[in-house]
């Protein structure tokens, strides 16, 4: 792991994992704060999932993430969560900001970019393959590689078979 990677990765990662804290630690305002999308998704899971226990998923997810971003582990993982999270922290942040005067509207533009900028980090960091060939390259380069041991073996076959029909046809 480079250098940037050592660094930038926990100090990327500290961010999501106070707000994820925060967020288990305070529940009752996490629900109050997302209500909308939480009641959302509780009832679109196929079980019984109060808002406080989604809240306090959320959190320990945003936690969990931001460690092993921190640690380097399944940073990729990692990234996708927090990407998730912090977009739809800063959807919720936006709706709710209170605009009713220039410098409030300056505050809520101020904290939606700053929760893109997160989001936009965490996102390259879910794209960041560290040096080594992401899934899809590594399976667009062996399926090129079987088509030309495939190719070259059917070739030194078909030598084969018409060295033998030459040998049958000839004698």
């Amino acid at each position: 792991m480079s250098i940037v990677r050592t660094l930038a990765r926990p100090m990327l990662a500290s961010s999501f994992i106070l707000a994820g804290v925060d967020r288990l630690r305070h529940s009752d305002q996490t629900v109050n704060q997302l209500s909308p999308v939480l009641a959302k998704v509780s009832q679109a899971l196929p079980f019984q999932a109060d808002e406080k226990m989604l809240a306090r998923v959320m959190g320990g997810t945003q936690v969990g993430a931001g460690l092993l971003l921190a640690m380097g582990k399944f940073s990729r993982v990692a990234g996708l969560l927090l990407t998730l999270t912090s977009a739809l922290n800063a959807v919720v942040e936006f709706r709710s900001a209170n605009d009713s005067t220039s410098e409030d509207r300056s505050h809520r533009r101020n904290q939606l970019l700053k929760n893109l900028s997160l989001s936009g980090g965490v996102l390259l960091v879910a794209v960041d393959t560290a040096g080594k060939p992401g899934l899809a390259w590594r399976a667009e380069h062996l399926a090129a590689a079987g088509k030309k041991s495939t190719k070259k073996q059917f070739k030194h076959a078909d030598k084969a078979v018409r060295r033998i029909a030459n040998d049958v046809t000839g004698s």
